[in-house]
């Protein structure tokens, strides 16, 4: 799985198209202090009447076959400390928990689902990735510089790298003014009303698509390569959730799509789901059913701190919807 991931992006950066592509998500993110000029301050968008207008982002939750092991990964590698919630050991990151399901056997990692990778910022990249190696971090990709050509950005101002998880998921480190868990990238059949959809149904920050908003394919390289748009990026709390064309997935990764004709669901695979807390769940499912959108289960207790429900999302993305009282660690 790691050398078939690191084949396919290897190609494709030869080609020079993996600079250009993750262009946009560097657009979504802060390029560090004193790296160029800074872009001119955009309007903010008008406010959305969300359905469930008290969400927040909650955690991302990841498949192993060794949570321990995974915990002390993320926190060795990143910028996150050890926690517990809900009585298990978990990854506390800046306002945010990631949470780890122990399985039998090595989950999916492939990049067929709705969920491609996460990521952390780097102020400091070029130190980043030595510390990095210092950590005997495998790479699938590594330090890039994606200056020129589509980019917009001059030599030495933005860079990216891969690092590969002990599940074979990828960790982006990105040139930011930051080293925060950062952001979410996403794959969708339709990224524009994957984005409305978390902006209308959670208030997730954002500009709602128009009959103006451009729909039309969007390529890396002179119209030849990898599909990269349309694409949304909206902001969950101090989450970048950046959505690309599922087209995207299946050329730079066409070998996992073999005999697999549409997105599949992200429960048991590598990235399980996304969890989201609000303050009262019976009115969160009354609202969403109310809507049409896929009650999975629940509502349910867990325990007199703890109260869940399952949804689906777009792209059969599993989401976790939680009434959380439990304790947590300050917010950074």
């Amino acid at each position: 799985m790691a050398s078939r991931n690191l084949r396919s992006l290897e190609v494709f950066a030869a080609a020079s198209a993996l600079g250009a592509v993750m262009a946009i998500s560097a657009a979504a993110q802060t390029p560090a202090a004193g790296r160029g000029p800074a872009p001119a301050p955009a309007a903010p968008p008008p406010p959305i009447d969300a359905l469930i207008k008290d969400a927040h982002w909650h955690d991302i939750t990841i498949n192993t076959v060794d949570p321990a092991g995974a915990i002390d990964f993320y926190v060795k590698h990143f910028k996150a400390q050890k926690g517990t919630w809900n009585g298990q050991p978990a990854v506390w990151t800046q306002k945010s928990w990631m949470l780890f399901n122990k399985v039998s056997k090595p989950a999916s990692s492939n990049f067929t689902t709705a969920i491609w990778h996460i990521g952390w910022g780097a102020p400091d990249p070029k130190g980043e990735y030595a510390r990095q190696n210092t950590l005997g971090t495998t790479w699938a990709q590594p330090l890039t510089d994606i200056s020129g050509g589509l980019s917009g950005f001059r030599p030495d101002q933005f860079y990216y790298m891969y690092v590969q998880t002990p599940e074979h998921t990828m960790v982006e480190l990105n040139t930011a003014n930051h080293n925060n868990f950062g952001h979410i990238h996403m794959f969708s059949v339709d990224p524009v009303a994957a984005g409305d959809w978390w902006m209308k149904t959670f208030g997730v920050r954002g500009r709602l698509s128009t009959p103006a908003t451009n729909r039309a394919p969007r390529y890396s390289i002179d119209g030849r390569t990898i599909q990269v748009g349309p694409s949304s990026s909206i902001n969950f709390d101090n989450v970048n959730m950046i959505i690309y064309p599922i087209q995207y997935s299946t050329k730079a990764y066409a070998d996992q799509w073999t005999n697999v004709k549409d997105i599949q669901g992200t429960r048991g695979k590598a990235f399980d789901h996304i969890g989201v807390s609000v303050l009262d769940l019976d009115l969160a499912v009354r609202l969403l059913r109310g809507q049409g959108i896929k009650i999975v289960s629940g509502p349910m207790r867990v325990n007199d701190k703890l109260r869940v429900a399952w949804i689906e999302g777009p792209d059969h993305v599993a989401v976790e919807l939680l009434e959380d009282k439990l304790d947590h660690p300050p917010l950074e």
